[in-house]
């Protein structure tokens, strides 16, 4: 699929992505709506097995090829990917099938998304002591934040590759990389990057992200990278027929993984799901994830500047606007607030307005607008949401 041919014809735009025919959606950091390829793979494959048995070779080969796109996006080995969702599932199965040792400890930030919390917190029942991070500025973690809060019994540290409100990118390589170089094992929730923007495992030793949001892919399915190198210490806390070699199907004495990531899928797969996230996975890297990051962020100055004329302020401003700000750290997250207005009214009238965006709040209760487009969205929509919260 070609971008410029997505974003300078409607037509091409509408019968790609259906939902620009309902609305200005810019939600894609909650759950996004799916792209007609995701539809009709998903359809192909209920007509199939509305026909058949719903495994086969055809499903073989998309999961196959799941597991290689997957792999391609992270650049990591198709035996390093299992495929599963929620991201939850994936983060959990990290804190669950380490080894850890009574006062190990694991470092995560309490204000992040749930689901990059309460695995880590509930490690203090066996032992473990969790620690807070505390950034200067909402979700703005960087190596020496990270840096202050090691000690010598640190054993893994739990981060976001974007936070989810703020919208602030960590520099995956340089945290990994420093990580490393002290033994210390890295894991990732990157829900919010992934078909995004670039995200690479060299340094990384656990991912998970589910498909629904940047990824385009419908709720429930995802993935889970392990590096290679650490399947003898990652334990399956999940055990099944799927991941426990159980010849016709018959239980064994012993407990023998089968190779690869797939040791971490112990029964059935989500097979409707994969089949459509594969199939968004093919658009996006047809696309490229460069291209795709370079306008998503295109999309994001232009949009930003309008709003801040109008009076909004980034949830962040004081950072977005300091000198050493960058793209390298900005990601398709734009959440913001206004001094005079009430963001659930403001919520609500853009809704009317069919635009579809996020109401978010932080631990104090203030609530905020989330704005996140994609690569497929046009700058005449977001004049168009400019022109709504004007007459605000």
């Amino acid at each position: 699929m070609d971008l410029h041919a997505i974003c300078s014809s409607e037509t091409a735009r509408h019968t790609a992505f259906p939902v620009t025919r309902e609305c200005v959606f810019l939600g894609h950091a909650g759950v996004a709506p799916l792209p007609r390829a995701a539809a009709e793979a998903m359809g192909a494959f209920l007509e199939r097995g509305s026909r058949h048995q719903q495994e086969g070779a055809w499903t073989e080969s998309r999961v196959a090829a799941a597991r290689k796109h997957t792999a391609e996006l992270i650049g990591a080995d198709p035996g390093e990917i299992a495929l599963l969702g929620p991201t939850s599932l994936g983060l959990s199965l990290v804190a669950a099938g380490l080894p850890w040792q009574p006062g190990d400890e694991v470092i995560y930030y309490q204000d992040d998304y749930p689901a990059n919390v309460y695995p880590w917190t509930a490690l203090a029942k066996r032992g473990v002591k969790p620690v807070a991070l505390e950034p200067g500025a909402p979700g703005v973690i960087t190596w020496d934040v990270v840096e202050a809060a090691l000690t010598d019994r640190t054993r893994l540290v739990a981060l976001a590759t974007a936070h989810f409100l703020s919208g602030f990118r960590i520099d995956v390589d340089t945290i990994g990389r420093n990580l490393h170089e002290r033994g210390i094992l890295f894991c990732l929730d990157a829900i919010q990057t992934l078909g995004a923007f670039p995200v690479d495992v060299s340094h990384v030793d656990f991912l998970s992200a589910d498909s629904h949001k940047w990824m385009l892919g419908p709720a429930g399915a995802g993935i889970v990278y392990v590096s290679r190198d650490k399947f003898d210490i990652l334990e399956p806390a999940l055990l099944g027929s799927w991941n426990v070699v159980s010849p016709h199907f018959i239980a064994q004495e012993t407990i023998d993984y089968y190779e690869g990531a797939r040791r971490y899928e112990p029964g059935m797969l989500n097979l409707p799901g994969i089949v459509g996230m594969d199939a968004s996975l093919e658009l996006l890297l047809s696309i490229g994830i460069d291209a795709i990051s370079e306008r998503i962020l295109s999309l994001r100055r232009g949009f930003v500047e309008a709003v801040r004329v109008l009076g909004y302020r980034r949830y962040i401003e004081e950072r977005d606007r300091s000198p050493e700000a960058s793209d390298a750290e900005r990601s398709g997250i734009i959440t913001v607030t206004h001094p005079e207005k009430d963001m659930r009214e403001v919520a609500r009238r853009l809704g009317t307005a069919d635009i579809a965006v996020s109401l978010r709040y932080n631990r104090a209760g203030e609530a905020f607008l989330r704005f996140s487009p994609h690569f497929y969205n046009t700058e005449a929509e977001l004049d168009h949401v400019l022109d709504v919260l004007e007459r605000e």
